[in-house]
Order: structure tokens, then sequence, then C-alpha cells
């Protein structure tokens, strides 16, 4: 299989073999005025803090304003939509993730948008995973002793997770079918609901996003027993993969891009790509970001849109698996 490390690295061997000529050729005065990033969440979501964080580096950078506008609703499709209708010359940009790029064309059967077609891609800029978890007393130890343990309850597993349709969600839908046990996923509205049942004993395991879940595990109130990304994380690398712990082909991770209406100008979208770039190889915009409980990363525009393209045959199945539906 090949990870996305893996794909990454090639991606960017082939890009700079065939693209960087033109990208270098390519020469813009943007941004001219202030910029405005919709973030199609709440203020204070996860996605919404990182996107502050780039944010504040490329108004530096670029020596232009850049405003965050958060646009909430339908999933994320009306801030997008936003951005879809807005005048593609580089001064509105979506901050999109793996759910509005790359989940909720399977989920919703009316879409005003093409997350494929109606942008262009202009670089990742963080991601991370889930990661399996238990109480300090099951007797689980690791992934296969869990599956072990699941298999043997004769009511089958309690799954918890955040609400239908999330990651967590999915991943666990997902789960069930590669680990063949019988379960039932208990959502909840999100992460910190999810992890209070499992202290609580309302739920047998928890799968969720790590960023939710990492002061409880350091507090020793769960225990976690894999991850779901391709390396073992940085903050829990003491705690195998799923991959490691004999799971296949289960690499998960949640995600954030940069993107912008389709018709901006390449030469905007390159530089973009570029300045996020030299913001992702900065030392101390990495910690920052692993202190918030994601990693920071960046990509070429072609990258990106083979990337969040890659996304959606995983996560299509995922929700074909789960039956998920959030409009009727």
């Amino acid at each position: 299989m090949t990870t996305r490390r893996q794909f990454v690295q090639h991606s960017v061997a082939s890009t700079i073999a065939c693209a960087v000529p033109l990208v270098f050729a390519q020469t813009t005065s943007w941004p001219e005025a202030p910029v405005k990033i919709i973030v199609p969440f709440v203020a204070g979501n996860a996605s919404d803090v990182l996107t502050r964080m780039v944010a504040e580096r490329l108004q530096s950078r670029l020596g232009q304003t850049f405003i965050i506008e958060n646009k909430v609703g339908a999933g994320g499709m009306i801030g997008m939509e936003a951005v879809r209708n807005s005048k593609p010359d580089g001064y509105t940009i979506a901050s999109a993730t793996i759910g509005t790029l790359s989940i909720n064309q399977f989920l919703f059967k009316k879409m005003p948008h093409d997350p494929e077609t109606d942008f262009v891609y202009a670089s990742t800029i963080w991601e991370n995973c889930n990661v399996f978890m238990v109480s300090p007393q099951h007797p689980a130890k690791n992934l296969q002793e869990l599956i072990v343990w699941s298999r043997a309850q004769a009511r089958g597993a309690n799954i918890g997770s955040s609400a239908i349709g999330s990651s967590p969600y999915l991943a666990a839908s997902l789960f069930k079918v590669r680990a063949n046990i019988q379960a039932t996923i208990v959502p909840f509205p999100g992460g910190a609901q999810s992890l209070t049942a499992l202290i609580a004993g309302e739920t047998d395991f928890a799968i969720d996003n790590i960023a939710s879940a990492l002061p409880l595990i350091r507090a020793g109130k769960v225990r976690a027993v894999a991850v779901t990304s391709d390396y073992r994380w940085p903050t829990l690398s003491d705690v195998p993969t799923t991959a490691e712990s004999g799971v296949k082909d289960f690499v998960l991770i949640s995600w954030g891009a940069l993107v912008m209406p389709k018709g901006t100008p390449p030469a905007v979208l390159n530089k973009l790509s570029q300045s996020v770039q030299a913001v992702a190889a900065d030392a101390s915009m990495q910690q920052r970001f692993m202190d918030a409980g994601a990693k920071l990363v960046s990509s070429t525009p072609a990258q990106t849109h083979a990337f969040a393209a890659s996304e959606r045959i995983k996560w299509k199945e995922a929700v074909m698996l789960s039956g998920a539906k959030l409009d009727s």
C-alpha cells in the first residue's frame, strides 16, 4: 500500500520535474488588498484555530491583511458556496476540510457545488488522526486484543464516536467491517461527550480525533491502543499505528486545505501555495500546530487536488458502509 507520505514524496518529485518551471515563470503582484479566508465552521473549532495561525503568518509574509470570516451551516456547504460564488481574483479563500472536499458529496444527495471541479486547490495546511481508546480498566492492551475481545461479546461491542457523518463515526463504521466484529456505533455531539461516556463505562471503546483525546490520554483517564495515521503520531510515539496492529489499509486522517473559486489565476494559486510551504518550514510554527493537536503540512496545487481525490475513494466506502445520510 502506498502511504500518504510516499504519495506526497512521489508527487513532489513529479511536480518539481513538470511544473516548477511554469510556476517560476509566472509572476503576480497579488495580494494588493486584504484577503478574506472563509472558515465554514464556528469560531473556536479546530479548523478555525489552525486557519487563524496560518493566516497570521501569511499576513506577515505577504504584507496584506488576512481576514477570517466564519460562515456556518449545512456541514460547511454554506461557507464553501460563498467562496464558489465569489470573484476568482485570489481575494476570497476557503479553509476547506476533509468533510467539505471529500466526504459531504457522499452524505448529501443534493450538493450545490462539485468539490472537485468548482474550486482550485492551493495547499493542504494541517492534518491529524483518529485514535482508538479504551478505559484504563479494559482488559485489551492493544488493538488485536480489542478485536478478539469484541468478537467474544455476545451482545457485540459499543463504539463511541462523534456525530453521524463525522470522520470518527465513519472510521468506526469502516472498522466494524475491516475487523469483522459485531458492534453498535453510539454517536455523540462531539469528541468531549464521546470520551465522557467512555470514562463512565457507557461504551466499550471509542474512536475519536486525537486533538480531543490527547489531554485525557495524558491524564490516564483513557488508554490509547492505536492511531489511524500511517506513522506514529509524534505526541503519542509509544502508540502503534493500525497497520502495526495488524489492521491493514486503515489510514484515516483528518485534514484541511486552502482552496479558491474556479478561474482563479494559476499565478495566484502558486504564490499562495509557495507561501504556505514557507510557513510550514518554520520549526516554531510546526510546534505550535503540534501543541494544538495537529501537524502543519503543505503541498503544491497538483498534489493537493490529487490527494483530495484519493481521499474520496476511501470515504465513499466508509459512508456507504455506515448508511449515513444527512439529507432526505
